[in-house]
């Protein structure tokens, strides 16, 4: 039991270093629109249906909005979206 346990905090402090380091890498890209790159990698992802990646992809947007001065208006991530979704 305690094995698992130990595994899964392994798993998910892993996670949140992926994290954190796909959002220094966005932000170091592009800082200005690192928000909506991720929005766009979280829209691609779930028109692929890949759930996982989904998540994965909002929470680097989450860690963005929260570390950076990145511009962040709700009409352009509906933009994004949209743009993504009409792709597929």
């Amino acid at each position: 039991m305690f094995g698992w346990l130990a595994t899964w905090f392994r798993k998910r402090r892993n996670a949140g270093s992926t994290i954190q380091a796909d959002a220094r890498r966005l932000i170091a890209h592009d800082e200005g629109n690192a928000y909506y790159n991720a929005q766009r990698l979280a829209a691609r992802a779930r028109a692929h249906g890949n759930a996982g990646e989904t998540l994965r992809w909002i929470r680097v947007a989450a860690e963005i909005a929260r570390t950076s001065r990145a511009e962040m208006d709700i009409e352009r991530v509906k933009q994004v979206t949209d743009e993504e979704l009409d792709e597929r």
